[in-house]
């Protein structure tokens, strides 16, 4: 079933990965996946920027918080007539990268969360066995001053429908799209390492299930 997803008159958006307005800590409304959009014959394609788009992370627990960014291998979206009819976008999760530590507490953390180290592989994100992730449009709303970008997530062959709030910017040759702060809850995605809601008697030596995404994406003709 081919759909228009978003008018750009109305401020339209995207992308990966995961669902709020104003409170950074607004949880991504969460469902079961959905049919994907798709492209009319006549849409023109724009391809991701890599270089210029970016995913920024931050996770937390109750001794402090990490944060750092991941980047988009590959995207597209498909334009016609000012309108994006659908989009799909490929994460790369060896490029998990964390900003707030150094030397070797920075590589530890990241061979943590990437599932490189031997016997801790399948904590967090295992990327020697799922090394992308992936986001597909379903649709969007408008809502004021953004509009609410619907899509599938899908991490660790785990798939889950979201939204999140996105603004977009438009011309002949580009396309950039700034989500706002937003959160996903990792058990959903099977991402259970530290997480007081799976494991019990964790005491205070837990991690928080949700995550923040702040999405920005820059895609060119």
């Amino acid at each position: 079933m081919k759909k228009t997803i978003i008018n750009t008159a109305l401020i339209a958006v995207m992308a990966f990965g995961a669902v709020a307005c104003n409170n950074s800590n607004k949880e991504a409304k969460t469902s079961e996946a959905k049919e994907a959009a798709e492209a009319t014959q006549e849409a023109v394609d724009y391809s991701v920027d890599t270089q210029a788009s970016t995913i920024k992370w931050k996770g937390e627990k109750p001794t402090g918080s990490h944060n750092g960014f991941v980047n988009l291998s590959q995207g597209t979206l498909s334009v016609k007539d000012n309108v994006i009819e659908a989009g799909n976008f490929t994460i790369d999760m060896n490029s998990i990268t964390d900003e707030d530590l150094e030397g070797e507490k920075k590589a530890n953390l990241e061979a943590h969360l990437k599932g490189t180290v031997e016997g801790q592989e399948g904590d967090f994100f295992n990327v020697n066995k799922y090394p992308t992730a992936t986001f597909e449009l379903t649709g969007a709303e408008a809502m004021g001053d953004h509009t609410m970008v619907k899509g599938n997530l899908t991490i660790k062959d785990q798939t889950n429908h979201i939204e999140f709030p996105a603004n977009i910017t438009m011309d002949a040759d580009k396309v950039t799209i700034e989500s706002k702060t937003f959160s996903i809850d990792r058990t959903k995605w099977n991402v259970n390492y530290g997480s007081k809601s799976v494991f019990d008697n964790l005491g205070d030596k837990f991690i928080n299930d949700e995550i923040e995404l702040t999405i920005s994406l820059v895609a060119k003709k």
